[in-house]
């Protein structure tokens, strides 16, 4: 064998088989649908989980819990986590937390947590805040800023 002949025969596009264009192609007459049932005619589907009658796994297996479609994914950051990455002074937005890899994944909502201490002043920009969190950025002398959905945002607030 040479090197070669390593890619003799792989090409990059590849014909398709037509199938059902007589006996001489190996795949004529029925076209690899076999004689007769439901497969082998013309306009012929099914559901992918039809089981032949029988009861479908998906009605078979029990059903349990609830899931929330409406629930909004929240991301949760603890104090001790921020303190321990940011300088004094500096501004805690989500940009900045991505920035720093605390943030990961996709999300709604972030939410600051009062886990650990917070020994710098830092003005924390977020969705939400614990009682706690809120509590120790005010006691280090740091700002926590609400970031306002933008239905909250556009509402007119005098009536």
């Amino acid at each position: 064998m040479n090197i070669n002949h390593v890619h003799r025969g792989i090409t990059k596009h590849k014909k398709t088989r037509r199938k059902g264009r007589g006996p001489g192609t190996g795949q004529g007459k029925t076209a690899g649908r076999g004689h007769k049932g439901q497969k082998a005619v013309s306009g012929s589907s099914f559901h992918p989980s039809f089981e032949g009658g029988q009861m479908p796994l998906a009605r078979r297996i029990p059903k349990r819990g609830f899931h929330n479609k409406f629930a909004k994914s929240v991301f949760a950051v603890n104090l001790g986590q921020i303190d321990a990455v940011f300088a004094a002074g500096e501004d805690v937005t989500p940009d900045s937390l991505r920035q720093k890899r605390l943030l990961k994944g996709r999300f709604d909502v972030i939410k600051v947590l009062g886990d650990g201490e917070l020994t710098k002043k830092l003005n924390v920009t977020a969705h939400r805040f614990s009682a706690q969190a809120r509590e120790k950025i005010a006691k280090a002398g740091g700002q926590a800023v609400d970031i306002q959905k933008p239905a909250e945002a556009a509402a007119p607030t005098d009536n």
